[in-house]
């Protein structure tokens, strides 16, 4: 349909909408996040929906509800409001850093699973093959970043406060436990872990039945669990010192007065072209594809 070209347009620039929003920490309209998603999945309606139909628009639905959920505040909503003290909570979370990285990533995650169960079937070897060499350095990635920063945990040191009567003294105490920040890392790596390699697995799938477009799609959520994991490490309750391997954390790149939030603007780039580039490529672009994947691997 004629219109449905235009519903694309109109996404693609509510995107870059949201993304120089969250670059300078300014949104320009609070709904542009939103209003790009729901422009997709109308795109998509307009477009043809793929086969099976309901598997677009189920998808979609996490994705637009976390959208809203995480819409940025009214302007001076934020100024006021409660502080709690918790410096008498000497408990480690090991369930902070899980709990971030779910947080960031559930959306995007149940959204594939959807896809995932929608076109699931049998894919071939070299597009197998394309996905073991791209998740390897994801999977590298988390791997040194756990043990680098346990290593790091086992030889570090923390200021102890001894309070004897009316006298306080500073020590040197022992380091963090091992035994709580280890576990908890490894929880806080696993939603992105599971997004990166969900993601690869449709992007098999998809290459399968010839829709390479919406495969690249696909392949570019696997990049979008990189910030994800490192966002989770970085919830874990750590002293700041033993955490220096970090390459997609927020501070990665240098933020600045004009532009705060560099590498959160990034994530935002790659999390809505991929999305873009997987309607595009469901609807559009392969539509003369294959419906069924290959039934033999080559």
């Amino acid at each position: 349909m004629r219109r449905a070209p235009l519903l694309l347009i109109l996404a693609a620039v509510s995107a870059v909408a949201h993304v120089v929003g969250v670059l300078v920490a300014a949104p320009l309209w609070r709904g542009a996040e939103v209003l790009s998603l729901a422009l997709l999945l109308a795109y998509a309606v307009a477009a043809g929906l793929p086969a099976p139909r309901w598997a677009v628009p189920v998808g979609f639905v996490p994705l637009i509800v976390d959208a809203v959920r995480t819409m940025p505040a009214e302007p001076g909503a934020g100024d006021f409001g409660w502080m709690m003290d918790a410096s008498g909570d000497s408990a480690f979370d090991r369930t902070a850093g899980f709990d971030a990285a779910l947080d960031g990533s559930w959306a995007t995650l149940a959204a594939v699973a959807v896809l995932l169960v929608a076109f699931r079937g049998r894919g071939r070897r070299r597009h197998l093959i394309a996905a073991a060499v791209a998740a390897a350095p994801v999977v590298g990635y988390a791997a040194v970043r756990v043990t680098d920063i346990g290593t790091a945990v086992a030889a570090s040191t923390r200021v102890v406060e001894v309070r004897t009567g009316t006298t306080l003294t500073r020590v040197g105490g022992p380091g963090y436990d091992q035994a709580d920040v280890v576990p908890a890392l490894v929880l806080a790596v696993l939603p992105p872990l599971a997004l990166a390699l969900a993601a690869l697995a449709l992007a098999v799938l998809l290459a399968g039945r010839g829709r390479r477009l919406a495969a690249t799609g696909a392949a570019l959520l696997a990049v979008l669990a990189l910030p994800l994991l490192d966002a989770g490490i970085g919830a874990v309750p750590l002293p700041y010192s033993v955490d220096s391997t970090a390459l997609f954390a927020w501070y990665a790149v240098t933020p600045t007065r004009m532009l705060p939030q560099p590498v959160p603007a990034l994530t935002a780039v790659v999390e809505l072209a991929a999305y873009l580039l997987l309607v595009a490529g469901l609807t559009g672009a392969d539509r003369a594809a294959p419906a069924v994947p290959a039934s033999v691997a080559e």
